[in-house]
């Protein structure tokens, strides 16, 4: 007897490229029926009208601070949009060890969704007592390697730079610590040194840093990076290379905001003049001024006494953040990251905001191709394609089901809590995790080593 059948449901068949009628077995955690009968079954879920989609993968998020206290936070906001599979350590940033935060998982009993972890450069780089524009010595390079090694044998994916956030990291540094490893599955990734005008450079550096490394390389949220005027030519470079190396890829996420903390070099002097904003185009997301647009006052204060405080951009077009999303390359992404429960929606609506406004009102992509930007091209990066990211027999049960007339994002600037729209159930490792916006179980998750791909 089966554990879960899903019947009358459509699903991505990517060969095909299309929604294919089926339905879909569950049992012991995989996919083990696909078919038009209806085997017996302990749980049967009618999804007449809605799409059984591969759970959703975001490839590029901020992971749980567990130095805070030991629970989950943006995990829980994850799983309620419909990710069920996530890769933190990103733009070079990092909360703990992989080994502590693997040890924590496990010792929690597991977690709302599979997480996957990259080893953050920046991490170690500000450990050493480095400041964002130091240049490093081979001893300080030699002990960050360590570092990343011991996070890689604790199943690290893939390493992560944020070049922007400590400029002094130079790309021949870049090159050498991607080298530490000869396994050329591993993913590195990088938040751009400039964005504006000098966003072609970035992109530039980048791709020539992925056809030194010989890598599968990954420029990080493109939108802030090339939606300030330059996408057009950023999208022409970028797909140019790609197809010369697809190694190289990127994601991008649905918003025209940008997320990320106050002290960081991004907001250094003549941020403003190259955006062609000012002051009241950021939000505050934190005490004493939660959720207030800025002053040239409350800007300057903030920036001095609460550096850690975590702000949100009003600097991006919107139509270039189509274009990207409507792009053939690139993978969506949330870049989520909050502090205390606030911060940018995206931690918590980006997936269902692409399927809702991008794919049915909007019209710039389809729903099949938006899709497999979610599940299976991230899946093929992390090397989990036979387990992740497709509806097959014998791949792992992680499904979201959702109706495609009504998906939308619920959580605002204001307010993270609002419920998303349309999305009524949620599978992780063959259990149900979340039906109709309520948690079930916050615990069928687990850390996936890169052994264990």
């Amino acid at each position: 007897m089966l554990d879960i059948l899903i019947k009358n449901g459509k699903y991505p068949d990517y060969t095909k490229k299309a929604l294919v009628k089926g339905n879909i077995g569950i049992e012991n955690g995989k996919i083990a029926y696909i078919g038009a009968d209806e085997p017996e079954a302990e749980n049967v879920i009618d999804a007449e009208g809605r799409v059984v989609s591969p759970g959703f993968i975001d490839i590029h998020m901020h992971e749980e601070d567990f130095h805070e206290g030991k629970h989950f936070c943006i995990a829980d906001m994850m799983l309620k949009q419909g990710v069920t599979m996530a890769v933190g350590g990103n733009c070079g940033t990092l909360y703990q060890t992989v080994k502590e935060f693997r040890d924590t998982i496990e010792e929690l009993g597991g977690s709302p969704i599979n997480y996957m972890m990259l080893s953050g450069y920046n991490h170690y780089w500000t450990e050493l007592g480095l400041g964002h524009s130091d240049k490093s010595t081979p001893e300080q390079r030699k002990s960050i390697h360590e570092s990343i090694k011991k996070d890689l044998e604790a199943g690290a994916c893939g390493i992560s730079f944020g070049i922007e956030y400590d400029p002094g990291i130079t790309e021949e540094e870049i090159i050498e610590a991607s080298n530490i490893s000869d396994d050329d599955r591993l993913l590195i990734a990088a938040h751009y040194r400039s964005d504006c005008l000098g966003n072609i450079d970035s992109i530039e550096e980048m791709a020539d840093i992925q056809s030194k490394i010989g890598k599968r390389f990954q420029i990080s949220h493109l939108s802030s990076c090339s939606a300030l005027g330059m996408m057009k030519e950023s999208l022409e470079l970028i797909n140019s290379y790609i197809e010369k190396d697809p190694r190289l890829n990127y994601d991008t996420y649905p918003y025209n905001a940008f997320s990320t903390y106050l002290g960081s070099t991004v907001f250094d002097d003549g941020c403003f003049e190259g955006w062609h904003k000012t002051y009241s185009d950021i939000l505050l997301t934190a005490e004493p001024y939660l959720y207030q647009y800025a002053t040239k006052e409350s800007f300057e204060e903030c920036r001095k006494n609460h550096p850690e405080m975590l702000v949100v951009a009003f600097v991006m077009n919107e139509d270039e953040i189509a274009a990207a999303i409507a792009n053939p390359n690139g993978m969506i992404a949330s870049d989520g990251i909050i502090a205390n429960g606030n911060g940018h929606p995206r931690a918590a609506g980006t997936f269902p905001r692409v399927l809702g406004k991008y794919v049915r009102e909007d019209k710039v992509t389809d729903l099949v191709t938006a899709l497999r930007k979610m599940t299976l091209e991230p899946a093929k990066r992390l090397d989990m394609e036979h387990r992740k990211g497709d509806i097959h027999v014998g791949a792992d049960a992680d499904i979201t089901i959702f109706d495609p007339e009504t998906i939308m994002d619920g959580p605002t600037f204001g307010d993270l809590t609002v419920p998303n729209k349309g999305i009524d159930c949620v599978i992780v490792n063959g259990k149900v995790a979340v039906k109709d916006n309520e948690m079930i179980n916050d615990r069928a998750g687990s850390f996936i080593a890169y052994s264990d791909k």
